[in-house]
């Protein structure tokens, strides 16, 4: 079946010219998009789940992390790295950045990859491994966004599960103590899992998260209770595996406040089925295409900007983020997810990192200010200090950076190398049109 359907949408992509765009139901992009319109290839069907064998899962690129972990759990595994929201892709996680608190084992989601099936601007579908000849691929299409080819198939690693998982959240009260208490906990290696939460400058908690056979008693975020919130209310909680994985996704960490989804009463109007990513999306995109925010602030006398952004940075360097964060952008909550030394750590083209700690910092609000700043203000400060703290950006959101920063960050002339090779045509936007100019 997967054979057939990568060569029928082979043959579409053959049959007409231009820039190529992908028809699908689902993105989680954070950034509005102009430009003239393309052809649409419709992908929406690669969302199986092809096999799972010790190890490792082959699904399509299409196929949601909320079903591909449904498969895997029903045969007692996980992907190594599960992104923290049901409705990303596997597909769109490997050509972005993705991370979650097992990301200190395991790397980023790109690091998990053992091979990827593409389907490239002139119909040609390779295979990709780290040691074939399509190699430059497999370890340039990571953060490439669909600007070289289209993931049809992916190969990831697998972990095995139990049926429980306790956590313990340590509080500490500075930058210092908790950037020190991560460090220890990072070097013992004992957590199956880690992040962090920043509720403001003087409180921070650290999670740890073990695999358990059994559970006293398990929690349950779904509905009436808030996963976030509890963080500072337990010092030990237990979830299933499921419900862990997919702690975050039910009030999108704590964005879920942005639509009024925290109040009891129209938490309930909501109703449980409709409390998660899948619906925030939706009503997000709506209120860009309408701006209904944007009418209520200039009633207001405000002035906006959406920083949206994931960072990482060294973790040697991530107090004087902090410090940085909580003096010129001050949005609280903050995430804290640790990232560790995969074996593939360096090598990967387009989201280069040292073979170090680093800390992604996840913060997603709007700053609003009675002050009228230049578009991206806040943002390009954010871009400015991680650059001078050999950090790195994902670019699934706004970024303004120059046309030669942005090379000199993102895989430059070894990009150019990758483009003439595998896109000479065209058929795809180019990564600085695509992230920064949006075209």
């Amino acid at each position: 079946m997967h054979t057939a359907k990568k060569e029928a949408l082979a043959a579409r992509l053959r049959q007409g010219s231009g820039q190529v765009g992908l028809a699908k139901d689902t993105s989680n992009l954070f950034r509005d998009r102009a430009g003239a319109a393309r052809r649409r290839l419709d992908v929406r069907h690669f969302n199986e789940v092809l096999l799972i064998k010790e190890g490792h899962v082959e699904a399509e690129g299409m196929v949601t992390y909320e079903a591909l972990v449904a498969e895997c759990l029903a045969h007692g595994v996980m992907p190594a790295v599960v992104p923290q929201l049901k409705t990303i892709t596997l597909g769109g996680a490997v050509a972005g950045v993705g991370i979650e608190s097992s990301s200190h084992r395991h790397g980023l989601v790109h690091d998990t990859m053992l091979e990827i099936e593409v389907l490239l601007g002139d119909g040609r579908i390779v295979t990709c491994t780290p040691d074939n000849e399509h190699a430059d691929l497999f370890f340039g299409f990571p953060n490439s966004y669909g600007t070289l080819g289209y993931a049809l198939r992916v190969k990831a690693k697998t972990v095995p599960v139990k049926p429980f998982v306790r956590l313990e959240h340590l509080a500490l009260d500075s930058p210092d103590a908790f950037f020190s208490e991560l460090k220890a906990r990072l070097e013992a290696g004992k957590a199956d899992f880690i992040d962090g939460t920043v509720f403001n400058p003087r409180q921070f908690f650290i999670t740890l998260g073990a695999f358990a056979d059994s559970a006293p008693y398990t929690s349950d975020y779904t509905y009436e209770n808030i996963y976030y919130q509890s963080i500072r209310g337990k010092r030990e909680d237990y979830l299933t595996v499921h419900d862990y994985l997919w702690r975050w996704d039910t009030d999108w960490f704590w964005c879920s406040k942005n639509v009024f989804a925290q109040h009891p009463l129209i938490r309930k109007i909501y109703g449980k089925e409709r409390l998660g990513s899948r619906t925030y999306t939706k009503i997000m995109r709506w209120n860009s295409r309408v701006g209904a925010t944007r009418w209520i602030e200039r009633i207001a006398g405000l002035h906006s900007e959406s920083v949206i952004q994931d960072v990482d940075i060294p973790l040697a360097r991530a107090g004087e983020f902090l410090e940085f964060y909580a003096r010129e952008i001050g949005l609280w909550p903050q995430w804290i997810c640790p990232i560790g030394l995969a074996p593939s750590t360096g090598r990967f083209t387009l989201y280069p990192m040292q073979p170090d700690w680093y800390v992604n910092f996840g913060f997603w609000d709007v700053k609003r200010t009675r002050a009228a700043y230049p578009r991206g203000h806040f943002n390009r400060m954010i871009e400015e200090k991680v650059k001078e703290l050999g950090g790195i950006k994902s670019l699934y959101s706004e970024s303004f950076f120059p046309e030669d920063e942005f090379k000199r960050i993102y895989g430059g002339d070894a990009y150019r190398r990758l483009k003439n090779k595998y896109d000479r045509q065209g058929a795809f936007a180019d990564l600085y049109a695509k992230c920064v100019l949006r075209h």
